[in-house]
C-alpha cells in the first residue's frame, strides 16, 4: 500500500479514484504547524532557530496520517507545486519523523500542475526528494514576517494609539497607496486649451483634425495655457485655407499577450469580472481542485500560484487543434508561439494558468458551474486560445494638413487605425484600467496629396491637467509586480488585511488610504524609513529568490536584516508619545491643515480662535484637537478637507424647518438636525450616525431624515405592552424590547421591520440567553497565554467582544472581530487596560512587570494632566455601576424565557389568522 498526502480533501478523493486501490491518498488540509503568536518562537540569538507548533485542529489528521503511514511501504507526498507546498511536505514529514511513524518506508515528493488522470499518473513516474532550498526560503520568509510583525507592531501599540500592525510587505504596499493620496493633494492643476477642426473632403466624408503645429514649431498637449492663446489660434484656423499635406499609411501587427500568471489573472479579472483578487484566487482554486462532470471530479484549469508563462506542449497543440475547428485555419500561426517567463526564480517558474483540456469550451460547462466559477473559466480559457492564435494587423494612418491664414502657417494632424484582419483579437482583447488612455482606432477617409479640404467646424476647449488616478485593486497589483514587492501569490491577502484594518477603503473601485493608515505610513517613514522602501522591500525579495536557488544562506539573510532592523527598534524606545506625535505632526501638516482663505494661520482653532490646532491620539487613532483643551473641546478628523466636508447642508427638515447638515466628528461622520442655538439651554442636536457601509458623500436628505427619525417604535409587545424600537448601533441595525437588544438578520430592513418579526426576534433572543447562547455563558476561543496573566482568551459579551486574561477585561476596537484578533495583539490591549489603573488582576495571576507598567504610565501622563486623572477613574467607575444594574434587570431570566415562548404563539396565531 502507498500512502499519498494531499492538501485539500477533494483533491484527496479525485486523485484516489485516479491512482486506484493500491494508494491511500490522505489530506492534511493546508498547513498543520506554525510558529506560535508569541514571543521568542524565533529566537535571533540561537541562529535563528524556530519553535514550531501543531495546530490543534491539525492534530487529529496528522495522527491519522502517522497510522497510515506505520502500514505503508511507501509515503508520496504530493502537496501543491511551489514554495508553501514543498513547505507543507516537510512539516508532515518532520512530524511523523518526530512521532517515530517512519520505520524503512521510502519517501518521495511529486508534484503535479493540473488535477486530472494524465497529470497525477505521469507525476507519479517522476518522484524526486524535498527540496530543500525551497523549504529554506519559506522558513526564511516566515522568520522574516513573525520578527517584522512581533517587533514592529508592538512598537506601533505604544507610540500610536489606534494602530493596528505593520507588515514587512504589507507596510510598503500601504505606502503605495498613501504616497498617491500626496501625489493628489500637491498636485496644481494646469490649465491648458485643444482646438479641434472638423474637416470634410471633396467627397463630403468628414473627420477630426488637432492642431500640432504653428509657424514652424511644434504644439504640444500643453502649450497653450490661456484662453488669449486660444483664441489667437482660433481667429488664424476661421480664415485658414486647408490643404493635405501628406498621408502616411503604415502596416502594423500586434501580438497577443502570454497566457494568465497569478499576477495578470488577478488584474483581468478585476478589469473584466469586477472580482476581487482574493475572490478571484478562490473560484481559481475551485476550478483547479475540480468540479462534479459527469459524476467525475475534473480539475479544470493548471494551478493557479505560478510566475510562469509558458504552457505544455500537448496543450498547445490542442488549442491550435480548437482555433482552428472554431475560427479557421487562417487564425492558426504557422508556428506555435513561445513565451518566456521573466519571473526571476526559474524553480518557482510553473506553467501559466490556463484549461487542462483546451477543447472543454466555456459553453459547455455553463449548467454545471455557477456564474463567477463559470465567468472566470470561460475568461482563462479564451486568453490560453488568443495566445496561440494569429497575430492581428492593422493599418495606421498619419494625415498632416496645412493651413495657411495670410502669413502664417499652420499644421493639423488627423490619426486613425484600421484593422485589416483581426487574428486574435476575435477572441480576446486585454482589459484596461479606467484611466488607461484608449488607442485612436477611427478610420480616416480616402485623401491624397494637395486635396483641398473644407472646413465644417472648430472646437476650442478649455482643460486642467488631472491628479494621478488613485489606484485601483488591479493597477496596485501590477505596481507592486513592477517594482518587486512581495509575490503574486501574496497580493490577495496583503489588500484583503488592508481593508480589514481600516487602513484603506475601496470606493467605486479605487482605494483611498484611510487617516489610520496614512498616520502609520508616516510613523514609518519617519522612524523606520527603510524598511518601508521599494527598492530595499524588492531586494529583500530577491535574496529570497537567491535562497530558492541554493544561492545564499537563510540564516545569513536574517542575519544581515536583524542586525539592522533591531537597531532602529532599540533607537525610538525612549521616544515618548508627545514626541512622536509632534514628528507626525510636521510631516502630515499639508495634509491636516489646509490653507485659510484669508491667508491666515491655518492651525488657529476655529472654535475658541487662541488655541492651535495639533495632532492628538486616542483609543480610536489619530485626530486633529485644541491645545486649550479641555477648556475648548474642538476636534475634527485629520484631512485638511474634513471641515469642509462637515459642513455639508442636505436642506430643511419638513417638520421643524431646521436645517439637516453632515459633519464630521472625532468618532466619524454624522448627520445633525440645527444647531446648538435652535435648541433650548442645556439641549443638544438630534444626531445620528452614519452606517458603516455608506459614504458621507453619498448621504442625500431623505436618507438623512430616516436615521435622524431611529430610533423608531414599532409598536407595543403583544405579552408585557412595553415599546420595541428599531435603531441602528455600533454593530449595526437592531430591535429593542425592555433591556433585550436584538440584531437584525439579512432581509430585515431598519426603517420598516413590522412588529410581528420584531416580537420574533426579540424572542429568539431572549431563548438563547444573555450570551448569544443556548447554554451557559460564552466560554470564549482560547488565544494563547500572557506572559503574567495566564490564559487569554476571546469572547462576546453584552456591550461588544473582548478579551479577558487574570480577570482583567478589555474591549476589541471596531476595527478587530473576535474571529482576526490575534495573541499579541490581545496582550497590548490587556496591559493597556491594566496600566490605565483601576483594575486588577485575579488572585494568584502574577503582577506585569514594574518596568513596563512604569513606561505605560509615563506615556499616559503625556496624554492628561495628572487632575484629568480622577476624572477618568470616576468616569470607569460608572460603566461599572450600569453592569451591576443591568445585570440585576437580568435576573428573571426564566420568566423572560416563558414570555419569549408566548410571544413566538401569539405571532404565530396572529400570522394564521
Amino acid at each position: 500500500m502507498n500512502l499519498v498526502i494531499v492538501e485539500s480533501p477533494s483533491k484527496a478523493k479525485t486523485i484516489n479514484k485516479y491512482l486506484g486501490k493500491d494508494y491511500e491518498v490522505l489530506a492534511s488540509f493546508g498547513h498543520v504547524r506554525d510558529l506560535p503568536a508569541k514571543n521568542g518562537s524565533v529566537d535571533p540569538d540561537a541562529n535563528f532557530q524556530m519553535i514550531w507548533e501543531i495546530d490543534p485542529k491539525a492534530a487529529s489528521r496528522l495522527n491519522d496520517i502517522a497510522k497510515a503511514v506505520k502500514g505503508a511501504d511507501k509515503l508520496i507526498l504530493a502537496t501543491d507545486p511551489d514554495r508553501e507546498g514543498e513547505a507543507i511536505s516537510w512539516h508532515v514529514l518532520e512530524v511523523l519523523k518526530q512521532k517515530r511513524a517512519l520505520k524503512d518506508q521510502k519517501i518521495e515528493r511529486v508534484v503535479f500542475n493540473a488535477i486530472t488522470k494524465q497529470a497525477v499518473t505521469d507525476a507519479m513516474k517522476n518522484p524526486r526528494e524535498i527540496d530543500g532550498a525551497l523549504v529554506d526560503a519559506y522558513m526564511a520568509r516566515r522568520a522574516l514576517d513573525y520578527l517584522v510583525g512581533f517587533t514592529l507592531s508592538p512598537v506601533l501599540w505604544r507610540k500610536l494609539p489606534g494602530a493596528r500592525s505593520a507588515g514587512r510587505v504589507q507596510s510598503v504596499a500601504l505606502r503605495l497607496v498613501c504616497d498617491r493620496e500626496q501625489e493628489i493633494e500637491k498636485f496644481i492643476p494646469r490649465e491648458y486649451w485643444s482646438l479641434v477642426t472638423t474637416l470634410a473632403t471633396p467627397r463630403g466624408e468628414s473627420f477630426d483634425a488637432r492642431l500640432v503645429g504653428a509657424d514652424g514649431k511644434k504644439i504640444q498637449r500643453l502649450d497653450i495655457g490661456t484662453g488669449t492663446e486660444a483664441e489667437d489660434f482660433k481667429k488664424a484656423i476661421e480664415a485658414a485655407n486647408f490643404t493635405v499635406s501628406t498621408v502616411d499609411a503604415k502596416p502594423a501587427r500586434r501580438n497577443p499577450q502570454a497566457p494568465f500568471t497569478t499576477s495578470t489573472l488577478q488584474q483581468e479579472a478585476s478589469r473584466k469580472l469586477g472580482f476581487a483578487p482574493a475572490h478571484t484566487m478562490r473560484i481559481a482554486q475551485r476550478l483547479y481542485e475540480g468540479i462534479d462532470i459527469g459524476g467525475e471530479t475534473t480539475g479544470l484549469i493548471t494551478y493557479m500560484r505560478t510566475d510562469g508563462v509558458q504552457i505544455d506542449g500537448s496543450a498547445i497543440t490542442q488549442a491550435r487543434e480548437v482555433i482552428g475547428e472554431d475560427y479557421g485555419k487562417q487564425y492558426v500561426p504557422d508556428a506555435a508561439r513561445q513565451y518566456t517567463s521573466k519571473a526571476k526564480n526559474a524553480q518557482e517558474a510553473h506553467e501559466a494558468i490556463r484549461p487542462t483540456d483546451m477543447s472543454r469550451r466555456p459553453a459547455s460547462l455553463r449548467g454545471r458551474l455557477d456564474s463567477d466559477q463559470s465567468r472566470l473559466y470561460e475568461l482563462i480559457w479564451m486568453r490560453t486560445i488568443a495566445s496561440q492564435m494569429e497575430s492581428a494587423e492593422m493599418e495606421r494612418t498619419t494625415v498632416d494638413i496645412a493651413a495657411k491664414a495670410g502669413s502664417r502657417l499652420l499644421e493639423l494632424r488627423a490619426t486613425g487605425q484600421v484593422v485589416k484582419f483581426d487574428g486574435f483579437l476575435a477572441v480576446y482583447q486585454e482589459g484596461k484600467d479606467d484611466d488607461a488612455e484608449d488607442e485612436d482606432s477611427r478610420r480616416l477617409p480616402a485623401m491624397s496629396e494637395g486635396e483641398a479640404l473644407k472646413k465644417e467646424n472648430l472646437a476650442v476647449t478649455q482643460h486642467f491637467t488631472e491628479p494621478p488616478p488613485r489606484f485601483s485593486e488591479a493597477s496596485l497589483v501590477k505596481r507592486m509586480e513592477e517594482l518587486g514587492i512581495g509575490r503574486p501569490s501574496t497580493y490577495a491577502s496583503i489588500l484583503q488585511v488592508l481593508k480589514d484594518r481600516g487602513y484603506v477603503r475601496l470606493e467605486k473601485k479605487r482605494l483611498y488610504g484611510e487617516d489610520k493608515g496614512r498616520v502609520v505610513v508616516a510613523f514609518l517613514e519617519n522612524f523606520f524609513a527603510k524598511y518601508v522602501e521599494y527598492d530595499f522591500t524588492a531586494a529583500l525579495e530577491e535574496n529570497l529568490d537567491r535562497i530558492s536557488n541554493n544561492e545564499i544562506s537563510w540564516q545569513q539573510v536574517l542575519k544581515d536584516f536583524w542586525t539592522d532592523f533591531i537597531g532602529a527598534v532599540n533607537e525610538i524606545k525612549d521616544l515618548r508619545v508627545a514626541q512622536v506625535l509632534d514628528a507626525l505632526d510636521e510631516m502630515l501638516g499639508p495634509h491636516i491643515y489646509a490653507p485659510r482663505e484669508d491667508g491666515g494661520d491655518p492651525r488657529q482653532c476655529p472654535t475658541c480662535g487662541t488655541g492651535r490646532l495639533n495632532l492628538k491620539a486616542g483609543k480610536f487613532g489619530a485626530f486633529v484637537g485644541c491645545t486649550n483643551y479641555p477648556e475648548c473641546r474642538y476636534t475634527r478628523p485629520l484631512a485638511a478637507d474634513s471641515g469642509a466636508n462637515a459642513d455639508r447642508v442636505l436642506g430643511p427638515d419638513p417638520v421643524s424647518g431646521l436645517e439637516v447638515t453632515v459633519k464630521a466628528g472625532r468618532f466619524g461622520p454624522y448627520i445633525q438636525l440645527g444647531e446648538a442655538k435652535d435648541y433650548e439651554e442645556g439641549e443638544k442636536p438630534k444626531r445620528a450616525g452614519i452606517p458603516k457601509n455608506t459614504s458621507p458623500s453619498d448621504v442625500e436628505l431623505d436618507l438623512a431624515l430616516k436615521l435622524l427619525s431611529l430610533p423608531r417604535e414599532i409598536g407595543k409587545h403583544p405579552e408585557t405592552g412595553e415599546p420595541i424600537t428599531a435603531g441602528l448601533g455600533r454593530f449595526g441595525p437592531f430591535v429593542k424590547h425592555e433591556k433585550t437588544y436584538a440584531s437584525l438578520e439579512a432581509g430585515d430592513e431598519v426603517f420598516d421591520i413590522g412588529l410581528n418579526r420584531a416580537v420574533t426576534l426579540i424572542a429568539e433572543k431572549i431563548a438563547k440567553g444573555p450570551s448569544g447562547r443556548r447554554f451557559g455563558a460564552d466560554p470564549g476561543k482560547p488565544l494563547g497565554d500572557h506572559p503574567t496573566l495566564g490564559g487569554v482568551a476571546v469572547k462576546g459579551g453584552r456591550y461588544g467582544a473582548y478579551v479577558t486574561a487574570g480577570g482583567v477585561n478589555a474591549t476589541i476596537p471596531s476595527d478587530k472581530t473576535q474571529e482576526t484578533i490575534t495573541l499579541e495583539e490581545a496582550i497590548a490591549l490587556i496591559d493597556e487596560r491594566v496600566a490605565k489603573g483601576g483594575i486588577k488582576p485575579k488572585r494568584g495571576a502574577k503582577k506585569a512587570p514594574a518596568k513596563k507598567a512604569v513606561a505605560k504610565k509615563a506615556d499616559a501622563a503625556e496624554k492628561k494632566p495628572a487632575a484629568k486623572k480622577a476624572v477618568a477613574k470616576k468616569a470607569a467607575a460608572k460603566p461599572k455601576a450600569e453592569g451591576a444594574a443591568a445585570s440585576k434587570a437580568r435576573a428573571p431570566v426564566k420568566a423572560k424565557k416563558t414570555v419569549a415562548k408566548k410571544a413566538v404563539k401569539t405571532v404565530a396565531k396572529k400570522s394564521a389568522g
